[in-house]
């Protein structure tokens, strides 16, 4: 069944793959040849693919299927009912894919014994792809993302209905390189737009919910982890006016931050990503309080 046996029978890292998929034939492969080589069991949670994704994951390793709900309930469903055999988990949306140097990283740490009994996570340093462009600028680069982590001590916040975090309450620390998030489906605006068009309705929802009861599993820290700083900026843009903070987030990263020197497809990036969509879910909040929308 597996293509990568006699590479992987070299990985000596205790590492559970697991990464979730719908309709993602387009992401897919590259995301397993990257990740898989390193990792002694592979599971794919699936939520109802129609298109080759599921015989592509099966090249590599288990394929599970289980209906979506939010990305924060899939992978709390996942980790608490997949049989992992390993205490570490890396978890990575199928978009995403380890460059050469971050997977030679995290082969020498693991298989040479460096990952120290008091660190539960380690960050990962993200690349975001946008229409084949590197976004590097913007403050869109680095932006840390917890994805390797031991599977018994992470937790995850059900009340995200867009964005998905892993939280721990011990030590983490950040590996050197980069991984990378290219969702080829989004080289069609189309495609984009439609999806963020759905977060910007859930993040309306969440948005209200969140003034009622801001619970969360971690504390908003400006100087803290990358977590927490932006859980920080996050309650800070909640108390900023409506309409107009995605004027002011446009100009702070396109302007300030650089963005412009992302070049043509980063001009449409910033706009879309820090002024379009950030409208886009300050209207869908603002027909929410009106009730004009269930």
């Amino acid at each position: 069944m597996l293509t990568l046996t006699d590479s992987r029978s070299e990985a000596t890292s205790r590492i559970s793959l697991v990464v979730l998929t719908f309709n993602e034939e387009e992401n897919l492969e590259r995301c397993l040849q990257s990740a898989a080589p390193l990792c002694q069991e592979v599971f794919v949670v699936d939520s109802g693919s129609t298109d080759r994704t599921i015989d592509i994951a099966r090249r590599y390793g288990r394929v599970v299927q289980h209906p979506f709900e939010t990305h924060a309930l899939q992978w709390k469903w996942a980790l608490e009912n997949l049989p992992l055999s390993n205490e570490w988990v890396l978890a990575l949306d199928a978009d995403q894919h380890l460059t050469r140097e971050l997977a030679a990283e995290i082969r020498t740490l693991f298989s040479q014994g460096n990952v120290r009994e008091d660190i539960d996570g380690f960050f990962l340093s993200r690349r975001q792809i946008f229409k084949g462009q590197w976004i590097r600028h913007g403050g869109y680069y680095p932006k840390y993302l917890l994805k390797l982590f031991r599977a018994s001590r992470v937790q995850m916040d059900t009340d995200d209905l867009v964005d998905h975090h892993f939280h721990l309450a011990g030590r983490v620390a950040k590996l050197r390189h980069d991984l990378i998030e290219d969702n080829r489906k989004e080289n069609e605006i189309a495609f984009w737009i439609q999806k963020h068009n759905r977060y910007a309705r859930l993040l309306a929802q969440e948005d209200l919910k969140r003034r009622i009861s801001s619970n969360h599993l971690i504390r908003p820290v400006p100087f803290g982890n990358p977590d927490q700083r932006v859980l920080w900026r996050k309650n800070l843009w909640r108390r900023c006016p409506s309409y107009v903070r995605p004027v002011l987030y446009f100009t702070y990263r396109y302007v300030i931050q650089a963005g412009f020197l992302d070049g043509k497809q980063g001009f449409v990036f910033h706009f879309m990503q820090a002024f379009w969509f950030r409208l886009l879910v300050d209207v869908n909040i603002e027909e929410l309080k009106k009730g004009e929308v269930s």
